[in-house]
């Protein structure tokens, strides 16, 4: 079968031969993500939507809206499902209180944040051209509904469509001009532009549409070649970053009955000798541990903090996650808990905090107009904090002896484009650190990993991550990682500090660069080619 017979035949089809078309299309958008990255199958998934919604019809407009809102669910449901497989794991880390519940995030979720692609489907049919301008439509409106996705009820931008670009580093390289989102339109419209050779009627109406994917993809990795320099980033002196990846079981990690154990077994790797000009601690300047260390609060615990600053030698500073308990306020039974990096200098003084602004829903929290009915069910927040952490104020800079200021990301707010630089004046890195142990061998530490460099490449800083597990890091402003450590190994990472980049355009204007290029997509749209 030829091109024009799988066109036909995806139009053509219906009832659940269409349904499972849409949902295995949409699911094989997944191999160009982490891990695989396999970024040229970006056609697959984005040519046959736009089968899809030709075949969408009906006697009016709102019976084609609903039948490419079908059809657009059902793509978008498989995409999901198979991107967020993963999400299963965190609720085997407790499998007598959660396990039960699995099918809400591994079915439940793809099902809701199927309704953007859906309602994206339906417009882009609403406003559907008969020529190649049809691509740029569903370009925009798969565009509008992923800025959509990473902003409603707090967002949840992970694995946009950009992302099956993303994994190529000159590719990549686009997010510094017009971030994820724009580059989503690119991956939407390129992978999308095949849908011409199984539907035009004439040469022209198939060779320019494809003659003009081929110049934007050759034109994107011109950029990504010309913006990536040859040598290596130039460093930050005088500084030697130790990264401490205790790759620590996630039920041992919250056990407070662990709690000495688990502070010893990190002092002890983290002094380890990595090489015989490097015997421990000695040799470097900043000692970091990853995302929520400790089961227990590091700032009410003073053996831990002079047992840290003994192990410390002068002048090294340890830089942890860890939970922190804030003021008791009046009408409170106990004070708030955030989910926090804290600065501990050789003295075992904490010197500074920075407080998770973003948190993640369910998992650290209860969003409050749904927290009542969860806990009626029987279901609470994962982490072992009752109620669930408190949220900081703002995203802050944090101070730090020795380095640049730093842009502190935990976790989850590492996926945000355009919400990680903190507030005043231009900060020297990211540091993000993280606990992806919850989701244990899956693909989703790799995707995780895959976001948080993209933000190097968006913003123009090096990016220093700690994982539990993995993936540890350090990433150049421009995304290559200078060093690392794998998923699902114990050890630590000796490393130096790369210089940020110069200023992106996408820091400087936001969102705003994504904007000039939707409009310009839907201007384009207009001059079509009836073919």
């Amino acid at each position: 079968m030829g091109l024009s017979g799988a066109a036909e035949a995806v139009i053509l089809g219906w009832g659940w031969r269409k349904r499972l078309v849409a949902l295995i299309a949409g699911a094989s958008g997944a191999l160009a993500l982490p891990p695989l990255d396999l970024w040229p199958l970006v056609v697959v998934p984005m040519t046959i939507a736009v089968w899809l919604i030709d075949g969408a019809v009906g006697t009016s407009a709102w019976r084609r809206f609903r039948a490419a809102f079908a059809v657009g669910w059902w793509w978008g449901f498989g995409f999901f499902l198979a991107g967020l497989w993963w999400l299963g794991a965190a609720f085997l880390v407790e499998a007598d209180k959660f396990a039960w519940a699995m099918p809400l995030g591994v079915v439940a979720l793809p099902a809701f944040l199927a309704l953007f692609p859906a309602c994206a489907f339906g417009l882009a049919r609403l406003a559907w051209p008969r020529g190649a301008g049809r691509i740029l439509v569903l370009a925009a409106m798969l565009g509008i509904s992923e800025w959509l996705r990473g902003h409603v009820l707090t967002g949840f931008p992970w694995n946009l469509y950009g992302m099956m670009l993303a994994g190529e580093i000159h590719l990549a390289q686009a997010a510094s001009l017009v971030g994820l989102y724009g580059l989503t339109l690119f991956a939407v419209a390129i992978g999308a532009a095949p849908a011409v050779l199984g539907t035009a009627r004439t040469t022209a109406g198939r060779n320019l549409p494809l003659l003009l994917a081929a110049v934007a993809l050759a034109g994107l990795f011109a950029f990504g070649y010309w913006r990536v320099p040859a040598a290596p980033s130039p460093l930050v002196a005088g500084v030697k970053l130790r990264l401490m990846q205790p790759n620590l079981p996630q039920d041992a990690k919250f056990n407070g009955n662990n709690g000495a154990a688990i502070l010893e077994r990190y002092l002890e790797l983290s002094d380890r000798a990595t090489s015989p000009t490097t015997p421990g601690l000695q040799s470097v300047t900043h000692l970091i541990w990853p995302e929520s260390a400790f089961p227990f609060l590091l700032g009410r615990t003073p053996g831990a903090l002079s047992r840290i600053g003994a192990v410390l030698p002068p002048d090294v500073t340890l830089i942890t996650g860890a939970a922190r308990a804030g003021e008791t306020l009046p009408g409170e039974s106990r004070p708030p808990i955030y989910n926090a990096i804290q600065v501990v200098n050789d003295e075992g003084v904490i010197v500074a905090s920075y407080d998770k602004v973003h948190l993640v829903p369910f998992g650290e929290y209860l969003p409050p107009f749904l927290e009542t009915l969860i806990r009626r069910v029987g279901l609470s927040e994962f982490v072992s904090i009752p109620g669930g952490f408190a949220s900081g104020s703002a995203r802050m800079p944090l101070a730090i002896k020795g380095l640049p200021t730093a842009a502190p990301l935990i976790c989850y707010e590492a996926v945000f484009p355009g919400d990680v630089a903190a507030r005043g004046p231009r900060a020297g890195f990211f540091l993000n650190l993280t606990n992806d142990g919850w989701f244990g061998q899956t693909s989703g530490p790799y995707q995780h990993f895959a976001q948080a460099r993209l933000r190097s490449i968006e913003e123009g800083l090096p990016l220093v991550r700690v994982a539990n597990t993995g993936i540890s890091a350090v990433v150049d402003p421009y995304g290559r990682t200078v060093a690392s450590l794998p998923l699902g190994v114990e050890g630590v990472l000796d490393s130096s500090l790369p210089r940020s980049g110069p200023v992106t355009l996408y820091a400087r204007a936001g969102d705003i660069a994504f904007a000039g290029l939707l409009l310009l997509f839907l201007a384009f749209s207009r001059f079509r080619a009836r073919n």
